[in-house]
């Protein structure tokens, strides 16, 4: 799916199907990709999105939200979606790969 493989800015959210239980597979699929600036994943199981934001190859993933961070955090991707970090003492060293892990812990 090409959506899927792009770099889209703007409002765009894929969703996809996958069986139930293939976790490696959606991880394949989703790291599959040359871009990995954010994901997201929705979930009641806060062990499981733990274990799969660990395994996802990009820089911010959000559990039970989207796009609500704090915008003094260092910020970037991995893959061509970014080379470094923006903001913080971490700008300088580009060779370390950073991960945040954004979780609203309040499920509706």
């Amino acid at each position: 799916m090409y959506i899927a493989q792009e770099e889209s800015f703007g409002p765009v959210m894929v969703i996809s199907k996958f069986k139930n239980g293939d976790v490696d597979g959606v991880l394949r699929r989703a790291n599959a990709t040359e871009y990995g600036l954010a994901s997201g994943v929705f979930t009641k199981d806060i062990s499981k999105a733990l274990y799969i934001s660990e395994k996802l190859e990009a820089g911010t993933v959000f559990i039970n939200t989207y796009n609500k961070t704090d915008v003094a955090a260092p910020f970037g991707g991995f893959k061509l979606s970014g080379f470094g970090k923006d903001l913080g003492k971490l700008l300088s060293a580009s060779l370390i790969s950073l991960l945040r892990v954004l979780i609203n812990e309040r499920t509706t």
